[in-house]
């Protein structure tokens, strides 16, 4: 029953190596949070402006974050955030672009 008494050295919610990664966590953060918005609001036709400036910027971030991250935790969030931003970026398109009804 030795193995019963193991320490749990999993760390934080995101770092499964027991270390802190500050700058994913909160690219992770700012990716869900954007994909989210990009979402919902893509749900909306005259939210297609949000929609779309939210989910390319969510693209971005979401890039970034997953080709730095380090840990699967990490990874997952990243692409369920990159997955959402990209619907939301795609119907902002659809319904009107990044610029559409701003520039005649």
């Amino acid at each position: 029953m030795a193995q019963a008494m193991r320490p749990n050295t999993a760390g934080g919610l995101f770092a499964t190596d027991g270390k802190p990664h500050p700058l994913q966590d909160t690219l992770l953060a700012v990716t869900l949070m954007l994909g989210v918005t990009a979402f919902v609001s893509a749900m909306f036709h005259n939210l297609h402006l949000l929609s779309s400036w939210t989910g390319l910027v969510g693209i971005l971030t979401g890039a970034y974050g997953h080709w730095i991250s380090e840990t699967t935790r990490e990874r997952f969030g990243l692409v369920l955030g990159l997955g959402a931003a990209a619907v939301g970026f795609f119907l902002g398109m659809a319904h009107g672009g990044l610029f559409g009804g701003v520039i005649n």
